[in-house]
């Protein structure tokens, strides 16, 4: 049983797991814009799969945000966790879980941006800033839907993870 597991409580098996900025610049979130041939466009946030190789989740996030964003970022905060259910790409069934850090942006340059997204992109990957508001997050499709709704409701809290009081 892992240690953080209630004693007879049932877990599912973690096939995969992400590692997720919610970035804040200025008033700004970013985000990146998915469009893919025969489906709508899409929002996510910047970040990706937990590879093996990587050291823990928070190295996950800084390759990703370097790969996606040619970017860094600081001030890493948990905020959230989606849990859902998948199939691993060896078949495996269980859930991929998804940690969401608010974080500040650092630096970005898009010219530095590299990895699969980039060298053998499946559709289009567009970084975007949208008003970290109720209408500016309204204006667009953030996936998951479970993040949409946690955003909508906690833009104050939000921003208050980033707060120098906080640490």
């Amino acid at each position: 049983m892992h240690p953080h597991t209630p004693a007879g409580a049932a877990t599912r098996p973690v096939v995969k797991r992400t590692a997720r900025a919610i970035i804040i610049d200025g008033d700004r979130l970013i985000l990146i814009r998915r469009t893919k041939p025969g489906i709508a466009p899409y929002w996510l946030t910047p970040g990706g799969g937990v590879e093996t190789s990587d050291p823990n989740i928070l190295a996950a996030l800084d390759r990703e945000i370097d790969e996606e964003l040619g970017g860094k970022v600081s001030d890493a905060v948990p905020a959230f966790v989606d849990t859902t259910e998948h199939i691993a790409d060896d078949g495996s069934h269980g859930v991929k879980v998804q940690y969401f850090f608010v974080c500040r942006l650092e630096s970005m340059d898009l010219s530095r941006r590299h990895g699969p997204e980039v060298e053998q992109p499946v559709g289009e990957y567009d970084v975007v800033r949208v008003p970290f508001t109720r209408l500016g997050l309204a204006s667009v499709d953030i996936v998951p839907l479970t993040l949409r709704h946690y955003l909508d409701a906690n833009i104050e809290g939000v921003l208050g993870l980033l707060g120098r009081d906080l640490r």
